[in-house]
């Protein structure tokens, strides 16, 4: 029943308030903790309680690994220790509290990491990928009230941007979870909660004009949705620069036209592609500042430079003032994609169905809950794009992903 606290049951166990009344009952669940700055990501038992007003828990069936992820592992990202490491996942609602309104139980859900609270400034203005609240528990790995759903050792435990999805379930805010149809395989779902809708939603958001030319530095799954993005918005040309040959051939399958090796001049490669002109819009969606400032420089006199990928906080960097007057050129930042989740998931969805976005290409690499580490090493020397660790149950329907993948249908 939806709002009540059941009685425990196997792995729970119920803890008595002050007043001597049953509150809230924990769940035992494994998770992917890492202690401190600097060390293994290890699997550990650890205390998941049951949800909270506005919250639901979710049975997590894949999840999604990024380089967000690692930056949290080495401190790059300073987030509090310990910590549950993942923020997209895909999965099935097991529990809701009360105040919960638009999901139920055996709903099936993508759970993505801006939990927007609907009535701060941002959210107000259209910008719930800004949201303060948001912000604020994802910086405290903890939820509005200062609290954690998690403890491990006898300490709370943090979750990452309220989410801490490389678990077997986790504890989320109704507005951090979205429904998705009942066929959809959960390996592509889960990258619905950022990597899609981060690079989708950065070419939605760019002033892409169709029959532009545009540029994509870094091809990981983030780089690789803004190529499939620049194309549904009707790029003619599309660049996709990496040094990696396979990421950029897969590139070229998900829409790009041309490819440059980043080991190479890249700039004078892209200006060569472009008469000397520039591209119309160019895309960073790595996070390193020199590629920041490549992207600048590459754009045309009047284009638009977006920065997607996420750099160390306190990283500064240096550009060029007198482009800025003299050649009208824009910098501007891209979180999120600029996504309202609720609205965007299933219009992302859409675009699955109808065969324009393909994420089969990307969940080729799938790993264990223990195969974490191997899976950031993966992710870190270029063997994958997006890894995602899919949890047995999700075997049987991540099987038909085939149905919904045109060019694979078209080998079969």
């Amino acid at each position: 029943m939806r709002g009540r606290a059941r009685p425990a049951g196997r792995g729970e166990r119920g803890r008595q308030n002050q007043g001597g009344g049953v509150a809230l009952s924990t769940q035992t669940i494994q998770a992917v903790v890492i202690a401190d700055y600097d060390q293994t990501p290890q699997v550990e038992w650890v205390e998941l309680q049951d949800p909270g007003p506005g919250d639901v828990r979710v049975r997590i069936h894949a999840a999604g690994i990024c380089h967000s992820d690692w930056h949290a592992v080495t401190g790059t990202l300073p987030l509090p220790m310990p910590m549950v490491l993942g923020h997209e996942a895909s999965g099935t609602v097991t529990d809701v509290g009360p105040l919960v309104e638009r999901v139920r139980v055996g709903d099936r859900v993508v759970v993505t990491w801006v939990p927007a609270c609907g009535h701060c400034f941002w959210c107000l203005n259209g910008a719930p990928e800004l949201c303060e609240t948001a912000n604020r528990g994802a910086v405290s790995g903890t939820g509005a009230d200062g609290r954690t759903p998690l403890r491990w050792r006898g300490q709370p435990l943090h979750r990452f941007s309220w989410s801490g999805t490389l678990a077997t379930a986790a504890v989320v805010p109704e507005s951090g979870v979205v429904r998705i149809g009942p066929d959809m395989p959960w390996r592509e779902a889960a990258l619905l909660g950022c990597a899609v809708q981060t690079g989708v939603g950065a070419a939605f958001g760019a002033p892409i004009v169709p029959g532009d030319t545009v540029a994509v530095l870094g091809l990981g799954g983030v780089g690789l949705n803004v190529v499939q993005g620049a194309r549904m918005v009707g790029a003619a040309r599309i660049i996709a620069v990496d040094p990696v040959a396979w990421k950029r051939e897969l590139a070229r399958e998900l829409g790009a036209t041309d490819t440059v090796d980043a080991s190479v001049d890249v700039l004078t490669a892209l200006l060569d592609l472009t008469d000397g002109r520039g591209v119309d819009v160019a895309f960073e969606a790595v996070g390193q500042v020199p590629l920041m400032a490549l992207a600048f420089n590459a754009v045309r006199r009047g284009g638009t430079a977006v920065m997607v990928g996420v750099p160390m906080p306190n990283a500064e960097l240096s550009l060029n003032a007198f482009a800025f007057p003299s050649q009208e050129k824009t910098l501007t930042g891209s979180w999120l994609g600029g996504s309202h989740p609720a609205r965007d998931i299933p219009r992302l969805e859409a675009l699955w169905r109808s065969g324009q976005l393909r994420l089969a290409p990307l969940t080729t690499h799938t790993y264990a809950l223990h195969e974490v580490p191997e899976a950031l090493q993966d992710l870190l020397s270029g063997r994958v794009a997006r890894p995602v660790v899919v949890f047995p149950d999700a075997e049987a329907p991540a099987t038909r992903a085939r149905t919904h993948d045109p060019a694979q249908a078209e080998e079969e």
